[in-house]
């Protein structure tokens, strides 16, 4: 893809995000597929994959937003797919990336379960779940835990310390149940690196939690 081509899709596929994106949905809205992309570009580069099929992918994995407690989030992936191939054929992207593109859009997503096969899928699936890790990690866990009605922490066991943790009723069980497992699920080896650094970020917070409550 020259720079220019790269530029003409870049400006397009932004302004078709601003819109798709709603703010209502801070974790994930416009800014977090912004981020996605970023990533997904420098990991491209470290990587050495193709943008032509990360770009879109990057920009379009969330395309339809099937809520976290809605039950059929296991299908937004694909649902998400179709959607932005669709949108990819209005604009005339080239169809030689389709299949690549689709590919790396349904497997992209931890409810889907589906194995990434192409390095390109396998960057969107890392780019996309960095930004769970973190700072951001932290404001989007707990900007869903607010969307969803439910308190920071349990009451009585914060911790877990005597009980199944439940994070569908506690927000801080999130970070133990699924978002500490996602660096052992991260695919390249740039990823890994920048896992590890976010998630040690996320335990010194907590501890912090820990000491106020």
């Amino acid at each position: 893809m020259s720079a220019f081509q790269e530029k003409h899709w870049y400006h397009l596929f932004s302004n078709k995000a601003r819109v798709l994106y709603p703010s209502s949905d801070p974790a994930h809205d416009y800014l977090h597929i912004m981020r996605v992309v970023s990533t997904a570009k420098q990991l491209c580069q470290a990587e050495h994959a193709r943008w032509e099929i990360v770009m879109p992918a990057a920009f379009f994995h969330d395309y339809i937003n099937v809520p976290k407690n809605d039950p059929r989030r296991p299908y937004a992936s694909k649902l998400s797919a179709e959607a932005a191939i669709e949108y990819l054929k209005s604009v005339q992207y080239p169809e030689q990336y389709f299949d690549d593109i689709r590919h790396a859009i349904e497997s992209h997503s931890y409810s889907a379960g589906i194995k990434p096969e192409t390095l390109e899928a396998r960057i969107v699936q890392d780019a996309d779940r960095l930004d769970s890790l973190g700072a951001i990690g932290i404001a989007r866990c707990f900007a869903v835990t607010t969307q969803l009605s439910r308190p920071f922490y349990a009451e009585e066991d914060p911790w877990a310390e005597d009980r199944e943790l439940d994070d569908k009723s506690y927000g801080i069980d999130h970070f133990f149940s699924k978002l500490f497992k996602l660096v052992d699920h991260l695919n390249t080896p740039t990823a890994k690196k920048e896992g590890e650094h976010r998630v040690a970020f996320i335990r010194t917070y907590l501890d912090q939690i820990k000491r106020e409550i």
